[in-house]
């Protein structure tokens, strides 16, 4: 009988923001990802990297100018360390052995995206006016914040990714994945050669791209709210149960959802499933009361 496949995308709150709180969320992280390899799912992670990626840039750009793309590749690599090892201890402490892999993934992104002329993803710390005014002689770009300035980079859609048949083959061996961290690493293909872009991609429309390549069942994104709301934060906030994709891109255009936060996330279900009457987006959050992922306690996204 064929296994199920489900994308699980962790935001930044089944992560923590610090390498303390990271360690500590992976392992509770790792409890819930254990409990869908149990019923014999085949997995494929994927993760944010926003606080991460901010910490590491800041801190390689004191010595020497690195590019983006070197610093998704160093987040990649130090949260799937943390996560491939926490599952590998969960899983071993239930008596199930199976192999968990990190896979350092490089994202296909056009080079003529709007969001290159319109940088709008903060990353990064506060700078004060004289370190924003050096990034931008070094050709970067920022803007105001409270209590100061923050870079900003361009966030362009996900075209393709390269290392997609890797990730099957692992799959294929039953093993367990963890891909696209961060949203990818974003690159430019020019001929033979893949070049990195200044970018961050949305990890949550990485993370549909590579449901989609992997055919995927379920798409299940894990994010800081229980169910996807209309009106959120408003007193007449509504919690929806399920949501069809007409639905979804309805609300989208009415502004229903806040960019940056369940916007993409909403565009990630719609882009995933297509017109499939088959594959199913879930989003929810890890409770952290429990370290189960009861899908329907979260909000339903189908054809």
């Amino acid at each position: 009988m064929k296994k199920k496949k489900i994308v699980i995308a962790l935001g930044h709150h089944a992560l923590g923001t610090t390498l303390p709180e990271q360690k500590t969320a992976a392992a509770r992280t790792a409890k819930a990802i254990a409990g869908f390899i149990k019923d014999d799912y085949q997995v494929v992670i994927t993760h944010g990297n926003g606080p991460q990626i901010g910490m590491i840039h800041t801190a390689m750009t004191q010595y020497t100018a690195t590019p983006m793309s070197v610093c998704s590749a160093m987040s990649q690599g130090y949260i799937g360390y943390d996560l491939q090892n926490a599952i590998r201890t969960e899983l071993l402490n239930r008596g199930v052995y199976k192999n968990v892999s990190t896979v350092l993934t490089q994202v296909v992104v056009d080079p003529y995206d709007d969001a290159f002329y319109h940088p709008t993803k903060i990353i990064g710390r506060v700078m004060n006016a004289e370190e924003a005014d050096l990034e931008e002689r070094k050709g970067n770009h920022v803007m105001k914040v409270p209590g100061g300035y923050r870079r900003i980079v361009a966030a362009p859609k996900p075209i393709d990714i390269i290392e997609a048949e890797s990730v099957r083959a692992l799959l294929d061996a039953d093993q367990i994945v963890i891909a696209c961290g961060g949203g990818g690493i974003p690159v430019l293909s020019q001929s033979n050669r893949l070049k990195g872009a200044s970018a961050v991609i949305e990890k949550d429309l990485a993370a549909a791209k590579l449901a989609a390549l992997v055919g995927a069942d379920m798409l299940l994104i894990l994010t800081g709210v229980q169910k996807v709301c209309l009106h959120y934060g408003t007193p007449k906030e509504q919690p929806l149960d399920e949501l069809t994709v007409a639905q979804a891109k309805k609300y989208l255009e009415e502004g229903e959802f806040e960019a940056g936060s369940m916007a993409p996330k909403i565009e990630a279900a719609i882009d995933f499933i297509g017109e499939s009457a088959i594959r199913r987006t879930v989003v929810t959050r890890l409770d952290s009361e429990s370290p189960d992922i009861t899908t329907a306690n979260g909000t339903l996204i189908r054809k």
